[in-house]
């Protein structure tokens, strides 16, 4: 349940849809708009996510490379899940996000909502995709994997993400360790 504009208590399921769209998000790094423009059936102007096969196509067939690439990636087992019962209990049947039945263009003023009722302050659509980012990280992924998988290029993952990595100064510590003396207290 949920309170409408006028703050009356309402049935509706709201929300809902901002849950699917952050769960895409985090598990993807996928950007808003490909997340809100994808189709759980190959649509023509749509990016889809084929459901047998666990890949998310962001990109819509036919739409031309951009600098914000956009490349199929494998989806986690867990998200997969997710996705095949939303798609067999027909949650999902035009969009992956979608509200009342239709695709939702923009999760702006929902997700907003989301963050105020979490009591999240400067968070928008864009921070699942450094969650993402940084969590990969975080757990020691392949900067080339990691960066393929999030569809941006090795050196941009690791100018802003890479003091997350384990491995991050990983060198520096091993260079100062071999120093020919000791440098304890004297």
């Amino acid at each position: 349940m949920d309170a409408n504009v006028q703050g009356e208590v309402t049935k509706r399921a709201v929300g809902k849809h901002i849950a699917r769209f952050i769960l895409v998000g985090l598990y993807t790094g996928t950007r808003a708009g490909a997340i809100c423009g994808a189709s759980l059936d190959r649509v023509s102007g749509r990016g889809f996510i084929d459901l047998e096969r666990g890949v998310f196509y962001r990109r819509a067939e036919g739409a031309r490379e951009t600098k914000k690439r956009q490349p199929p990636v494998p989806l986690p087992p867990r998200l997969l899940a997710h996705l095949r019962r939303w798609g067999r209990l027909g949650i999902c049947t035009s969009a992956v996000v979608e509200w009342g039945g239709k695709p939702v263009g923009r999760v702006n003023k929902g997700f907003a909502k989301a963050a105020r009722a979490a009591g999240l302050d400067g968070v928008s659509p864009h921070t699942l995709r450094h969650t993402a980012a940084t969590w990969l990280m975080q757990n020691g992924a392949d900067l080339w994997e990691a960066a393929g998988f999030l569809g941006m290029t090795v050196e941009m993952l690791e100018r802003n993400y890479g003091h997350h990595h384990p491995d991050h100064l990983k060198g520096a510590v091993a260079a100062i360790g071999r120093r020919g003396h000791s440098l304890g207290t004297d």
